[in-house]
């Protein structure tokens, strides 16, 4: 009886074990689902949207969130940046989402973005709800498409962002996501 009762043990963590990448597949995205709802929020792929969205998925794999916005931010020397959009998971419903922040650099301009974030290891809505340093380098003219990373913990945000301005520099700062709007830039 206690050698049953061992096998079956045994067959069921295997058989856990072997469908637990499944089940974990089933709550991320895919390249192929990413790059259609990418293009179907900034219109035409460019080169430099599919160079940007391989990128991340070979630095990170499958994200399990991304959030679709838009922001506009300005800098001289000192910068802000505000933006909103729509946080959307597998696992749970769309849900409006608004960001923040200050930054710190040789920055000079002003620029109007469309935001595409792909969202790494996002286990819970509240983890998403912090601040997130980053280092950014812009250089807008008329258009252009930037990627830069952001990361708090374990969650990890990949903004690409394509727009419209004239700015150009590199900066330090953060952003600060917000379950509702706020003119605070900290």
């Amino acid at each position: 009886m206690f050698k049953y009762f061992r096998d079956l043990t045994a067959l069921v963590i295997i058989a856990t074990l072997s469908f637990a990448p499944l089940a974990h597949a089933d709550d991320t995205y895919s390249m192929e689902e990413i790059t259609t709802k990418a293009t179907g929020f900034f219109g035409d792929t460019t080169e430099g949207l599919a160079k940007a969205i391989e990128k991340v998925f070979n630095d990170h794999g499958r994200p399990n969130a991304f959030i679709i916005g838009e922001e506009v931010s300005g800098a001289i020397g000192v910068g802000l940046r505000y933006g909103n959009g729509m946080l959307n998971r597998k696992t749970a419903d769309t849900r409006k989402v608004y960001w923040q922040g200050p930054s710190i650099g040789w920055d000079l301009g002003g620029n109007a973005s469309k935001v595409f974030t792909l969202i790494y290891n996002l286990n819970s809505e509240d983890a998403l709800f912090q601040r997130y340093p980053g280092v950014e380098g812009s250089l807008y003219i008329v258009a252009g498409v930037g990627l830069n990373y952001q990361q708090s913990g374990d969650v990890i945000m990949a903004p690409i962002r394509t727009g419209v301005g004239l700015r150009a520099g590199a900066s330090i700062g953060y952003l600060h996501y917000n379950r509702e709007h706020s003119w605070l830039p900290f």
